[in-house]
């Protein structure tokens, strides 16, 4: 540039002008460059995965609750009506389709005003830069975080189409509330999809995100009917709707319809139980459950979930010597082994202790499980094997009954029936603690004690309510084990099913031994020690209670774990502490009433079956033999035209004619059987004895194991 030199050497103050000139166009430029290719710094893709509400349905595809850190459900663009994407341009960027991610006119407005007053109150923000904002800024006003908001917008803007840009902040935004994106504000407020708001609906829902609270219609009517107005004025100055709808429509009111937010409390121990699994199982985190936008099936009977929810409220299942008497109920579907209902406490709140997870000492439930259970199948003994119910001691041990009688001779049938904990104990004994444990271990039940006490449920660590409905399940799957889940299926937002590491079934009794435990069971509740049970329909199971180490004739446990042919219940009742203040007036009596309630409530709901059908290819179990008491025996001297002299002999038999009655003579101290007669209250006795005059008696016995009955009353012919 030598023609220049001259021209400097005369003019020096040019030569800085051109200068200062070239300078600032290589600063701008640089500026520029800085600004166009430096918003990839500001803009990380990765934050533009909106978080989802997941959403928890029925089997039946109904939507019980949404789980999320933000109240958000995702909808695409193209099921945005034009309407509601028009109300949020009109109010927010009616330019948003001519910029390049900032707006000039307006940024040259604010900075002109924001100059006047010294300040930086003017907003100009385009949607994409509130989008950079919401999603990668913080909100203070410094020139630094607007510099960075407008990198961002240019460079998203470089990256990703208009539509793409609008339907992520219109998923985005905030609407008060928990609120998050358009559906679920459109959900909120008016209980319907976004593709079906009118006009007056969505100009609401746009004239919100400016200041959600203060413009929430819940907080201020008034300020939010105002600006929907305003936000009406302006689709009528952008020629987005005509002079008519603009009359017609500000002359509405807002028309909410919030619909029942009701409380979730009844359902927010299954929620846990739901997240727990889904982190054991789908290893998933809680922040991935609550952010993925997963659509998730359970097994929840909603009605079972509510009813039980209900009916821990009644305090007539909860005497005892506090007021905070605590419960958990779990009921287990027969088919799937899916966990249809879990209620943790009496007033459950989300996180708190799962009481359907605590292990306690379940008392005599776990008498078929580790003692009749393991007899059967060993072949050690039979439903109606003779047995001992007798006081007796094992190496310093002298287990007692809960009313402190015996019988003597007892079936192994009548046992359970009656609960008696002698012959339970005389059973393990027999069998061996190890053999009787190893039913439950094999399916990974944890029972590390070694006492004969197991038989009655004296474990250190106890069994949950939920272990304890799984293993008693069994017995109506033949025998079949499956562990206990609420998760049916787990979708991604884009419709993959995930994969699981959900464990097979396992084998834990025979179909046999499972159909005969089922039979007895059913005798506990018919006349046994859960007879208190008013369910009018087949039901089987077991109570168990567990006495308090500090209080006599105090209980620590109350349990009744139970089942018909839909659905497995285990009910415990307690306090979470045990010591001298807290402890059971009552012990299972009650646990079996509020389980029997339920499902009765149940059964008028669903209807279940009758009774229970027994499996191809099992022996079924006779109905127990019970002898009668007989009080009316005669013996009379009688003569036949065919048969000549003879004793007859008659009593009351019992209406079983299985029952075998064995007639006895007794003479000069000596007694002889002279006979047996089977299901009939007469026998003859030909041999007529003069002199001696004998005195006879009869004996009921079972003939299935020779079980004899009293002697009746003792009788002469002459």
């Amino acid at each position: 540039m030598k023609w220049l030199k001259p021209f400097n050497e005369k003019y020096p103050r040019f030569k800085w002008f051109v200068y200062s000139i070239a300078g600032f166009i290589v600063i701008s430029l640089l500026g520029y460059l800085f600004i166009l290719l430096g918003g990839r710094f500001v803009v990380d893709e990765k934050n533009f995965v909106l978080s989802e509400s997941t959403v928890l349905l029925t089997e039946d595809g109904e939507e019980i609750i949404k789980l999320y850190d933000e109240n958000r459900t995702y909808v695409p663009i193209n099921d945005i009506p034009d309407h509601v994407r028009q109300a949020f341009l009109a109010i927010e960027d009616h330019r948003f389709y001519d910029h390049a991610g900032v707006d000039f006119w307006a940024v040259t407005r604010a900075l002109s005003r924001d100059i006047l007053t010294l300040s930086k109150a003017e907003g100009a923000s385009t949607i994409t830069q509130q989008l950079v904002k919401n999603v990668e800024l913080t909100n203070d006003k410094s020139w630094m975080r607007k510099t960075k908001e407008v990198m961002g917008a240019i460079y998203l803007e470089r990256v990703k189409t208009k539509d793409e840009i609008l339907e992520y902040y219109l998923n985005e935004i905030y609407f008060g509330h928990g609120i998050y994106g358009i559906e679920a504000a459109s959900q909120y407020f008016f209980s319907k999809s976004v593709e079906e708001l009118n006009l007056s609906e969505a100009a609401m829902l746009a004239a919100m995100p400016k200041a959600p609270n203060r413009y929430s219609p819940l907080n201020n009517e008034e300020l939010t009917l105002e600006r929907r107005n305003l936000v009406l004025e302006r689709m009528y100055n952008l020629d987005m709707i005509d002079a008519d709808k603009l009359k017609q429509t500000t002359g509405k009111t807002l028309g909410l319809n919030l619909g029942e937010h009701e409380e979730n409390q009844w359902l927010n121990s299954y929620i846990d139980l739901v997240v727990d699994e889904i982190e054991d199982i789908y290893n998933l985190s809680r922040q991935e459950i609550y952010t993925g936008g997963y659509e998730i099936t359970v097994g929840l009977d909603k009605q079972a979930q509510s009813i039980i929810y209900q009916e821990l409220q009644n305090d007539k299942y909860f005497q005892g010597s506090k007021d905070n008497t605590e419960a958990a109920v779990v009921i287990l579907d027969q088919q799937s082994g899916a966990i249809r209902a879990a209620v943790g406490g009496r007033q459950y709140n989300r996180g708190d202790l799962n009481r359907v997870k605590v292990k306690r000492q379940p008392g005599s439930t776990i008498k078929p499980l580790v003692v009749y259970g393991p007899a059967l199948e060993e072949s050690y003994f039979a439903p109606y094997t003779i047995l001992k119910d007798e006081l007796k001691q094992y190496d310093g041990y002298e287990p007692r009954n809960h009313n402190d009688s015996y019988v003597g001779d007892i079936t192994l049938y009548d046992a359970l029936r009656l609960s008696k904990n002698t012959t339970a104990v005389s059973v393990l004994n027999e069998i061996g603690i190890d053999k009787g444990k190893s039913y439950l271990e094999k399916v990974g039940y944890e029972l590390n004690d070694q006492g004969l006490s197991v038989a009655l449920g004296g474990l250190k660590k106890g069994l949950t309510p939920l272990q304890m409905a799984a293993a008693y399940r069994t017995f109506y799957d033949e025998g079949f084990y499956i562990k206990p889940y609420s998760v049916i299926e787990i979708k991604n937002r884009d419709g993959q099913t995930l994969e699981n590491s959900r464990e097979e079934s396992q084998r834990l009794f025979s179909k046999q031994t499972s159909w005969y435990l089922t039979r007895m069971l059913e005798a506990v509740v018919e006349d046994g020690t859960a007879s208190t049970s008013q369910y009018p329909k087949g039901f089987a199971g077991k109570t168990g209670s567990t006495q308090h180490p500090h209080v006599e004739d105090g209980y620590k446990d109350a349990w009744f774990v139970g089942f018909n042919p839909t659905y497995t219940i285990a009910t415990w009742i307690g306090y979470d502490q045990s010591d001298e203040e807290h402890y059971l007036t009552k012990g299972s009596s009650l646990a079996t009433q509020l389980s029997s309630s339920v499902m009765t409530q149940l059964d008028a709901i669903h209807g279940f079956p009758a009774t229970f059908n027994k499996p191809e290819d099992v022996e079924d179990l006779e109905e127990p033999i019970r002898l009668p008491s007989i009080e009316d025996f005669d013996a009379r001297f009688s003569v036949g035209l065919f048969d000549g002299l003879y004793i007859e002999l008659t009593w009351t038999a019992s209406d079983d004619d299985r029952v075998e009655y064995h007639v006895y003579k007794e003479s000069n101290g000596k007694q002889e059987l002279v006979g047996r007669v089977k299901g009939k209250g007469r026998y003859i006795d030909h041999s007529v004895e003069y002199i001696n005059n004998p005195t006879y008696f009869v004996v009921p016995v079972n003939p299935h194991n020779d079980q004899s009955g009293s002697p009746s009353n003792k009788s002469r012919a002459f």
